[in-house]
């Protein structure tokens, strides 16, 4: 591979990541609460408010998460086109379709966790309104 096609494939993976964050990053950002919000909110919920609160931020936590995962899929799908020595001289590097595999699938689960902590909050908001 020459230094142009290097070039040419770092600026597609560029435009890949640019992308990504702009078509994923604003919308989880605004819902997110602090880490200290969140355990301050996690100790005192009692309302159905407070529980949607939480709710909330854990779907926008889980979008993120799904962002990231389908952004780490396409660097692993351009990682895979143009290959170099690099993943064998240093396989799961952050330079590596491997490594974004394995990094997609973790965000994937924490997605499905933080999902999973949404539906418990509104779960809780529904039984708070009986």
């Amino acid at each position: 591979m020459n230094m142009n096609s290097l070039g040419r494939a770092a600026t597609s993976r560029m435009a890949i990541l640019c992308l990504a964050a702009s078509l994923f990053g604003g919308a989880a950002v605004a819902q997110t609460l602090s880490a200290s919000q969140v355990k301050a909110l996690t100790a005192s919920a009692k309302t159905p408010a407070e529980h949607m609160k939480l709710a909330k931020h854990y779907e926008a936590v889980a979008a993120r998460h799904e962002a990231e995962a389908k952004e780490h899929d396409a660097l692993a799908a351009e990682y895979s086109k143009n290959p170099t020595g690099h993943e064998q001289k240093h396989p799961m590097s952050g330079q590596t379709a491997e490594h974004c595999k394995v990094y997609a699938e973790h965000c994937r689960k924490a997605a499905e966790a933080a999902r999973q902590m949404a539906a418990a909050h509104t779960a809780m908001a529904k039984q708070d309104t009986k």
